[in-house]
């Protein structure tokens, strides 16, 4: 029978069905009971092994959306793909358990038609990622297909550096007036970018930084890709950078939402008639600015990417074969 308790957080639903145990929080009463009169449900039929022959792949990429996607980082685009999945030519209306290595392997196969090879890799991962949740978790199945499908090759690591020339093209196109005020969000996305060129940070880390982060001379983020909280330092460059946006947003430094730096940077590019990079390559050409640059040493310069492992730097760090010709004289 189902426990509710009140905590300091909500209201904690506990189910048990012979052995199996399951426990979530909820704001009200009335949700938590909902969901233990559901999960209650679930257990029973996986006690007796039904759910093993009616759960379809659609329901475990919905409830996998619902439970697992929306509570990460890149929930767009695992929300995205996740939809689509049920769209495609995959069989989400068979039962998972009855989804054998064929029907991925044939979708598979569609996919590689009309996409990267790294596209599809990371759609295979994120499908594996359901199928192994709905086997261990869920016990809705006992095998998962994808990780016996021959899948493609990881793609090289991107070793675009964006070039001052294409860098001042883009800042015309995103209306950049130097020591003027920031008047709009196209004004502040060029400053978005010039910080990204100073610092090496990811657009997500810039579009969710709020002023009380930035303490003149560092930035401390607290939510990073790795989920490791860490401390950017600043140059002169780049303090000035964040200094002139100053004004443009009382909470935010930018005041951007990672959706509108993605569309109006890409719409400044077609503007500027250039192509072959994104905004993350500007943390390619940071890591090879500063790392020309020489001021820092391994362990410095990999504390200011936030890389542990230090082979990182080699993804990161492109100085032209020129460049390296100059320093060995």
């Amino acid at each position: 029978m189902a426990s509710i308790q009140q905590t300091a957080k909500g209201y904690r639903a506990q189910v048990a069905v012979k052995g199996q145990r399951d426990s979530q929080v909820f704001p009200t009463k009335r949700e938590a009971q909902q969901w233990a009169a559901k999960r209650e449900t679930e257990l029973r039929a996986q006690a007796t092994g039904a759910t093993k022959s009616t759960k379809t792949l659609a329901d475990a990429l919905k409830r996998y959306d619902e439970e697992i996607s929306s509570k990460k980082k890149g929930y767009r685009w695992e929300h995205l793909r996740l939809d689509a999945f049920g769209r495609s030519t995959l069989p989400s209306k068979l039962p998972i358990s009855r989804i054998t290595p064929e029907h991925i392997a044939t979708w598979r196969d569609e996919r590689s038609a009309v996409v990267a090879p790294g596209s599809v890799l990371r759609e295979c991962n994120l499908l594996s990622a359901v199928f192994e949740t709905a086997r261990r978790e869920w016990r809705w199945t006992d095998n998962n297909p994808v990780k016996i499908i021959r899948k493609p090759s990881a793609p090289a690591h991107r070793e675009r550096v964006i070039s001052r020339a294409e860098i001042k093209a883009m800042l015309r196109a995103l209306d950049h007036h130097p020591g003027q005020p920031v008047k709009s969000v196209t004004q502040s996305i060029a400053y978005c970018f010039l910080a990204a060129l100073r610092t090496g940070m990811r657009a997500g880390e810039l579009t969710h930084l709020t002023w009380e982060r930035y303490h003149g001379n560092y930035i401390r983020l607290e939510t990073t890709k790795t989920g490791v909280p860490r401390d950017v330092p600043l140059s002169s460059k780049a303090r000035l950078v964040f200094e002139r946006v100053k004004g443009f947003d009382k909470e935010q430094v930018f005041g951007v939402t990672p959706q509108t730096l993605d569309t109006l940077f890409r719409r400044a590019r077609t503007k500027s008639g250039l192509s072959g990079f994104t905004f993350h390559d500007s943390r390619h050409t940071a890591a090879t600015w500063i790392g020309k640059s020489g001021r820092l040493n391994l362990m410095e310069f990999c504390k200011t990417f936030g890389w542990r492992d230090t082979r990182h730097a080699l993804v990161y760090f492109n100085p032209s074969a020129a460049d390296l010709s100059v320093k060995l004289g």
